[in-house]
């Protein structure tokens, strides 16, 4: 029943012995919403984004005499219509919490107990040691065969960033510690969902999911490998409304979850067996024609014709061409395609050469047959042509199908072609860029998506251009040469890698300096400075200051035993989190002596979300912005505030300095404006610096001032190579077009037929809410079918229009041929991937794994492998540091442990 406000005083005695009594006394509802708005009364509301998981929850942070009195969901909110899970619901008690460190603590090397320490003298003494470190451990040159190159790197600091933290911050990390040489860089992305980016990359063009979350609702079909009624239980509506709109549910999961049983068909697989399952679908959909053949011509390579000489593991028992098991590590020179006279793959519409991609997919996947999945994944063969005929025929002009994944494919050896293979299906049956179709990834941090793509990853610069290495990129001629393309989107990198110095070292970066590329640091080479790597390096004390951030390894690392025993070995560590981590007291754990370790360990408190402005990209790309509500207590600060303080400190302790190395510390750009007692920075200025601005006045050819000096872009469209536009991350460019124009602020009301609610937040690139939009139509630029339409082809506007930004040149018509210069160089109008060198979705690609993914166990897996003779993933990284890295035999551990969490479990680092 409901209550009145006289009701709720009348029962309020009685609502405990309703509620043990388990009767129907009470509207519980009624009650708890009727507390909430006395509670809330005169109270004022900041905008919020849930910290937790990466659905992104808006809530709105009720504050009254400057103290947070509730936290709830914004009922505005398109993706989540108000909703919180547990963990949103309890987001209150990371900023009120008797645990909560509100003070600077200091650990003495051998100390056995923590002291309190004054935020000036713990700030002074961190700058004091990463100077004393960087001097230390700093390389500024090396030869390359009879070459001297500038490298610039700092080896013996690491600095993790979170998936927790602001994308500002993270951009501040960046920005900081690549102005320092440092090139142990990373953030939690590494250990959950560091293989989505390549393999997303490599098959569509761009490492981020494909879809929204609210377009699940059009899905016909719906294959969840994860337990994401449980683990993202808010998103998980759209499933369910889908399923009242009669779509169906395949649950494929080693264990029977709730998840499971909101699911038509259940699928227990065995751990570790997921290429063969997605493999199998794939050569079910060949071989029964159920493939969406115009698409695959259309909007894919596999038309392509390959090298001849190149072979597949069905040739070569389970390896590709140009292994060599010496270094653990493959020679692609075969993994290319034929080319024609100019220079672009030869190819056969047919689908018949026995060279084209089809082909070898084909071939690739003879071996996986439905008496293959079920010998290796152990699903019964009539189970599997059960499902792989209902998820195979939601392909076409007239259905779709929807696939999600988290961890589980992530957590491997074999994780990038784990979810590769999960694409290929996906591409196959035309189901990427359409409503109800794509591949829905699910994060289990707020912000793993824009930490990542603010380039908190040590082989990667913000928006995704790869880190330089000291070979091949002695020069920024060279680098730009090696990485940028001939064709497709990327072919405007020399934009956004100059724009991005410019953003950082401002007029010290000029064409005659080669805009300050110098300053950034070259890897020695590609495969090193990873999360296990720099632990490793800790572990053998080659690593010796460590910057931990709203992560906490000791407990999260792969191999935790060797992982704290490395942040024993470290000389310094700084911590900043909100609670006492198991990190910060590694020195102090069960069985250790304090006396034995002697790493210095500076704890600085940090500030949750509903403390600090900036904002939080989403699982679907979606940048919400949060203010901050109330001051963080005592000595604690943003994680921004710290940043930038570490860096006018660092530049103070420069200033007199006539080292070349040096200048990269003190000619960074790093006025931010910290203001009051915390130093807190203004972070609208951040979100300039990223959004991009003017460095210049900017006129067009006839002289016209299209942009005046510091004025906002509009759109990354606007950026230049010539050193008149900055820009911190190119594909955020537009969410900061002008001044008081915070596009990831927005809490707008959807138009009239707006069902992607672009007028929510900021979605990178451009406001796009579904990836590869083009191929929603067909080749002639109509729709597939009136009821799958999304954008279509105006052959009276001569543009492209429909329900979505297009993810294509806007006036590029469908019988464009490729553009020999602009934006989109090497792009005809069928190309709708437009990211990738030839536009087209990429069946077959060359990443170090394989062009094709293909089933290897994993590591100490009690079974051997029934496709080949390799067992284990052959490049696969595997560390040398004696009795810490033992594997274990079958004989002694004969069970498959796996990994998972519930909505009430955050797991560590928070």
């Amino acid at each position: 029943m409901a209550l009145s406000r006289r009701d709720f005083f009348k029962y309020g005695g009685a609502t405990a012995a309703g509620v043990l009594a388990g009767g129907r006394a009470l509207d519980l509802g009624a009650v708890e919403s009727f507390a909430t708005g006395i509670r809330i009364k005169e109270a004022k509301a900041f905008p919020g984004v849930c910290p937790y998981c990466a659905v992104g929850c808006a809530q709105l942070i009720y504050v009254k005499d400057g103290k947070i009195i509730d936290i709830e969901g914004d009922p505005n909110t398109p993706h989540t219509e108000g909703a919180l899970c547990p963990k949103g619901s309890s987001t209150y008690q990371l900023s009120i919490n008797e645990r909560r460190w509100t003070k600077c603590m200091y650990r003495a090397p051998g100390s056995d107990k923590w002291e309190e320490k004054p935020l000036d003298w713990m700030m002074e003494q961190i700058a004091q040691r990463i100077k004393k470190t960087r001097e230390e451990t700093f390389v500024e040159k090396v030869k390359v065969g009879a070459k001297e190159v500038t490298v610039n790197r700092c080896e013996g600091i690491a600095w993790l960033g979170s998936s927790v933290l602001d994308n500002e911050e993270n951009y501040l990390i960046a920005k900081l510690s690549r102005a320092m040489g440092l090139v142990n860089l990373e953030n939690s992305a590494r250990l959950c969902h560091s293989a989505t980016v390549p393999a997303l990359g490599a098959t569509f063009g761009r490492g981020a999911m494909t879809t929204n979350l609210i377009d699940v609702v059009n899905a016909d079909v719906i294959m969840p490998t994860s337990n994401w009624a449980e683990c993202h239980p808010v998103s998980y509506k759209w499933v369910m409304k889908a399923k009242e709109r009669g779509a169906k549910i395949i649950h494929v999961d080693p264990r029977f979850t709730r998840t499971s049983a909101t699911a038509d068909i259940w699928v227990p697989i065995r751990s570790g067996t997921n290429i063969v399952f997605f493999g199998g679908l794939i050569r079910y959909a060949i071989e029964s024609k159920k493939y969406f053949h115009d698409y695959v011509v259309a909007y894919t390579n596999a038309s392509f014709l390959v090298d001849p000489t190149f072979k597949t593991p069905a040739d070569l028992n389970g390896l590709f061409t140009g292994y060599d098991g010496s270094k653990r590590s493959y020679d692609q020179t075969t993994w290319k395609f034929q080319l024609d006279e100019n220079g672009y793959p030869k190819q056969d519409p047919t689908l018949r050469d026995p060279n084209c991609v089809f082909q070898l997919l084909r071939r690739h996947y003879s071996r996986y047959t439905p008496e293959m999945v079920e010998r290796v994944c152990g699903i019964p063969k009539d189970l599997f042509l059960k499902v792989a005929d209902i998820y195979c025929s939601a392909s076409g002009p007239e259905k779709t199908a929807t696939a999600s994944y988290a961890l589980q494919l992530n957590q491997s050896t074999n994780g990038v072609q784990q979810i590769r293979s999960l694409c290929l299906l996906q591409l196959i049956l035309g189901n990427v860029g359409r409503p109800g179709g794509g591949v829905v990834a699910l994060r289990g941090h707020s912000n793993v998506q824009g930490a990542t793509d603010f380039g908190t990853l040590y082989h990667m610069l913000p928006g995704y251009p790869p880190m330089p290495l000291q070979g091949p990129h002695p020069t920024l001629m060279d680098y730009l040469e090696k990485t940028t393309p001939k064709g497709g989107f990327w072919v405007n990198n020399p934009k956004f890698v100059v724009s991005q110095l410019k953003a950082w070292w401002g007029p010290a970066a000029t064409k005659e300096n080669d805009y300050a590329f110098d300053y950034l640091p070259k890897r020695e080479k590609a495969d090193a400075y990873s999360h296990q790597h720099f632990l490793v390096g800790m572990y053998k004390k080659q690593v010796k200051g460590f910057i931990c951030m709203g992560q906490n390894p000791a407990v999260d690392s792969p191999n935790a035993k060797m992982a704290r025993a490395a942040l024993r070995n470290l000389e310094w560590l700084v911590v900043v989190d909100l609670f006492e981590t198991d990190t910060a007291a590694v020195w102090k754990e069960p069985g250790i002596d304090p006396k034995s370790s002697r790493v210095e360990v500076f704890f600085i408190p940090g500030a949750p979300a509903a403390e600090k402005d900036g904002s939080l990209t989403n699982t679907m790309r979606l940048m919400q912005w949060h203010e901050r509500a109330v001051d963080p207590p005592g000595d604690a600060r943003s994680d921004a505030a710290f940043i930038v303080e570490v860096g006018n400190r660092l530049k103070a302790l420069y200033t007199d300095s006539k080292a070349k190395k040096d200048r990269s510390v003190l000619d960074l750009m790093w006025d931010y404006q910290p203001q009051g007692p915390k130093k807190e920075p203004r972070m609208e200025l951040v979100l300039k610096e990223i959004n991009g601005y003017a460095t210049d006045d900017i006129a067009d050819k006839d002289g016209k001032v299209l942009f005046k000096k510091g004025d906002h872009l509009k759109t990354f469209a606007q950026l230049r190579d010539d050193g008149l536009t900055a820009c911190g991350n190119w594909i955020y460019g537009g969410c900061y077009p002008e001044e008081g124009k915070n596009l990831a602020a927005r809490r707008g009301k959807s138009k009239e037929g707006d069902y992607l609610a672009h007028e929510w937040g900021f979605v990178w690139p451009a406001n796009r809410r579904i990836l590869y939009n083009r191929a929603s139509a067909d080749a002639a630029g109509k729709p597939w079918s009136e009821k799958k339409k999304l954008i279509w082809w105006d052959a009276e506007q001569k543009k492209w229009g429909g329900l979505d930004v297009p993810d294509f040149g806007l006036a590029m018509a469908p019988d464009a041929p490729r553009a020999k210069e602009g934006l989109l160089k090497g792009i005809s109008g069928i190309d709708a991937f437009i990211m990738n060198p030839h536009g087209k979705g990429q069946f077959f690609a060359s990443i170090v794994d394989g062009p094709f993914p293909e089933h290897y166990e994993p590591f100490e897996s009690p079974t051997k492998n029934l496709l080949s003779k390799v067992d284990n993933n052959p490049v696969a990284k595997v560390y040398d540091i004696g009795d810490l890295n033992k594997l274990g035999t079958p004989d002694k551990y004969p069970y498959i442990l796996t990994t998972y969490r519930l909505t009430e479990h955050h797991a560590a680092g928070m």
